[in-house]
């Protein structure tokens, strides 16, 4: 398959942006091409748009299916297996972010609570027992959080995050307050109400 000049600087940043992320390129640049692609793909003509070894595709195939970001199918009358990946990036994002706090943050806090639960840790120096406290306190937060993210509905996720910015650019001062206008009598307060962002 050629690639455009657009799929090919998509998919050739995508594999750059995975390395920084810690990603390997190849795995980064297979899920590149697919969500660019929008259709399922077999292995050889993934090695063959992306000059890459078949062994070193399959590697990073099972890679992406471990993280849950592509899938098997098939296409009738062809028995080799295909490989897609979701086009809709709020469901990309909620399994990036499930995957992770699945392997990065919860075992990190289990680690953090058995060290504060050990008898040990009452021997460390006082700062050194803050500090880690408030490792474990951040992260446990941060965790919440995106237990509470994930529960809400792309729909829901992206007003929540349009509003955050709004926060942010109120609470740094870079934007006025927002206002309700004032009642006239006989107005009904809840007529207001209707033009609130609702989560």
């Amino acid at each position: 398959m050629e690639l455009t000049d657009i799929q090919r600087k998509f998919v050739l940043h995508w594999g750059e942006m995975g390395s920084m992320w810690g990603v390997n390129r190849t795995v980064s640049q297979i899920h590149a091409l697919l969500f660019a692609r929008g259709k399922p793909m077999h292995a050889e003509e993934l090695s063959e748009t992306l000059g890459v070894a078949r062994s070193n595709v399959s590697n990073s195939l099972k890679e992406l299916q471990a993280w849950n970001l592509v899938r098997v199918t098939h296409i009738l009358g062809d028995r080799r297996d295909y490989f897609e990946t979701s086009v809709d990036v709020w469901e990309l994002f909620r399994t990036v972010v499930r995957e992770r706090k699945e392997r990065e943050f919860d075992p990190t806090i289990r680690m953090l609570r058995e060290i504060v639960a050990s008898p040990d840790f009452q021997k460390e120096p006082a700062d050194a027992q803050d500090r880690i406290r408030s490792t474990m306190d951040l992260m446990s937060k941060l965790a919440t959080w995106a237990d509470e993210m994930l529960r809400l509905s792309p729909g829901t996720l992206d007003k929540v995050l349009t509003l955050g910015a709004s926060v942010q650019k109120f609470v740094r001062g870079d934007a006025p307050a927002p206002t309700t206008p004032a009642l006239k009598k006989n107005d009904d307060p809840d007529a207001h109400h209707a033009s609130l962002p609702m989560i």
